[in-house]
């Protein structure tokens, strides 16, 4: 089962929609009509199972260099889910990360901000 078609992302109040764009085994990818933001959802399979979900985006801004001149760069956030292939049920481990997803997303993004801060 694949995800909603499109899939939207909001950043910085801006909703983002994201048509798939590719499918296959074990990937789909979702990319804006600026091809500036995608979302990537793929598996691995192997002595353990790599489930991840990414977002990679783009944007243009001056370079630090030569202020009159543009510069494309980029960044991307991802969530791998590393498992055993028998032990954990979907359950269990949507449960880890719903602990570990309040941990990062408490008092407003606190520890996230420390951790781009440079704080660990």
């Amino acid at each position: 089962m694949s995800f909603t078609d499109p899939s939207s992302i909001t950043i910085s109040g801006t909703a983002i929609s994201l048509p798939r764009t590719s499918v296959g085994d074990d990937v789909s990818e979702y990319t804006s009509g600026d091809g500036l933001t995608q979302l990537i959802a793929s598996h691995n399979y192997g002595k353990r199972i790599r489930r991840m979900v990414r977002i990679d985006t783009s944007k243009l801004t001056s370079d630090p260099f030569r202020p009159s001149e543009n510069v494309k760069v980029g960044m991307s956030v991802y969530t791998v889910f590393d498992l055993p292939p028998a032990g954990y049920t979907a359950a269990e481990a949507l449960a880890v990360f719903a602990g570990f997803n309040t941990l990062c997303t408490a008092t407003s993004n606190a520890n996230i901000s420390k951790l781009l801060g440079g704080e660990s």
